[in-house]
């Protein structure tokens, strides 16, 4: 399923237009997207929850030459599914 998809998904359910169903979309994910990166945690009840979590630094090698290389530390987002989201796709 893509945005766009999402997006017409949202329209039919609620009546809206697609226009403002895209933006309902757009807010929703810029929203999800400061919040985790201010370091929250997004819990969505019966959806999952969304966090960042720190990754350490890691040594790794280049595929073409063989080489060892450094991979930095990050932080990367991560989703954990909820109960009923877990049992609806069963």
């Amino acid at each position: 399923m893509t945005k766009a998809d999402l997006v017409d998904r949202v329209a039919d359910k609620t009546g809206f237009t697609k226009k403002d169903a895209a933006k309902f979309v757009e807010a929703l994910f810029e929203s999800m997207a400061e919040g985790l990166a201010a370091g929250n945690k997004i819990s969505v009840v019966g959806f999952g929850t969304f966090c960042v979590r720190k990754r350490a630094a890691r040594k790794g090698r280049n595929p073409q030459t063989g080489t060892e290389i450094r991979i930095a530390a990050r932080k990367v987002p991560v989703f954990r599914p909820g109960k009923a989201l877990k049992e609806a796709v069963r």
